[in-house]
């Protein structure tokens, strides 16, 4: 098989290594922008696009423009990711902005915003929002162009990292390679970054989360935000915990269609809370922290 699977891992030996400032735990947040980019109809698509909305499946015939649909995900990049962008500047956060291409193209003032505010990293996340295990190499590698491509001109930034739609294909990584990628976050087998080896050069591997996460809530996995926050919360005591014995890392996904509505967005609020008594935190980027990685734990 190709990749091989692996069950051993760090086997409960990670690696020891302190953060930046001291700290023993990073957190990672990323936030999702596919706004724009997901298919739909006026795009020349079969059907509009439901996922991680409020849309009712089925609601609306196949082949026909569902206007609910496309309007939950313009409430994304017109309302949502502006409460969370601003609750990141108000708090000097450093977010992981996951970007598919042609959601930028289609919001200035997101893309004007994201050059005046370096601190944060522009992560590809496709041109389009789009399954990448669904298409050729030759497919996937015209997206990955495509994509590094569209974030340069739009942001200013080359991105360095990757994150594909849910599942990567057999050739992501050695597509990632040929373009130059630092990493990619197509990775949940472990809580640390991981190297492996692609054209039998090192690869990292940044850790990504389906459990913090609030696709748990567009899905109805999770009832409510309550329920999010409580899980958040639980993930960041165990993880405090264990800091003080060995390196622990804290990924959480948001997606502004979804963390950005009010009834879930103070859910956010209140866990940011808790960082503000927790200086053994090094809130981060996931670029800043696979270099720092790649720095105290070489490819072997």
């Amino acid at each position: 098989m190709t990749p091989p699977r692996d069950f051993v891992g760090y086997a409960g030996r990670t690696p020891d290594v302190t953060w930046p400032n001291g700290a023993r735990l990073a957190l990672v947040i990323v936030l999702n922008i596919e706004e724009g980019a997901e298919p739909s109809i006026p795009d020349g698509d079969p059907a509009t696009e439901l996922a991680l909305t409020d849309g009712i499946a089925g609601e609306v015939a196949p082949g026909t423009r569902d206007l609910l649909a496309e309007s939950l995900f313009e409430y994304g990049a017109r309302a949502g990711v502006w409460r969370i962008w601003q609750e990141a500047e108000a708090r000097g956060l450093a977010l992981t902005l996951s970007c598919c291409g042609r959601a930028l193209e289609r919001n200035a003032p997101l893309a004007a915003a994201i050059r005046a505010h370096p601190r944060h990293e522009v992560q590809a996340h496709g041109y389009g929002f789009r399954r990448h295990w669904t298409l050729t190499e030759a497919e996937q590698e015209a997206d990955v162009a495509q994509a590094v491509a569209s974030l340069e001109a739009t942001t200013g930034r080359r991105p360095l990292g990757w994150q594909s739609r849910y599942a990567p294909s057999l050739a992501t990584r050695r597509i990632l390679k040929r373009h130059g990628f630092l990493y990619d976050a197509d990775f949940y087998a472990e809580d640390l970054p991981c190297w492996t080896t692609v054209y039998g050069a090192p690869h990292l591997m940044m850790p990504h989360s389906f459990v913090l996460n609030d696709n748990r809530l567009a899905t109805a996995k999770l009832g409510t935000a309550d329920d999010f926050l409580a899980q958040l919360a639980a993930a960041f005591r165990v993880l405090r915990d264990e800091a003080r014995a060995a390196t622990r890392m804290m990924v959480v996904s948001l997606h502004a269609r979804v963390t950005g509505q009010p009834a879930r967005f103070d859910a956010l609020r209140r866990f940011l809370d808790l960082l503000g008594d927790a200086p053994e935190v090094w809130q981060a980027t996931r670029l800043a922290a696979a270099r720092h990685w790649m720095e105290k734990v070489p490819a072997p």
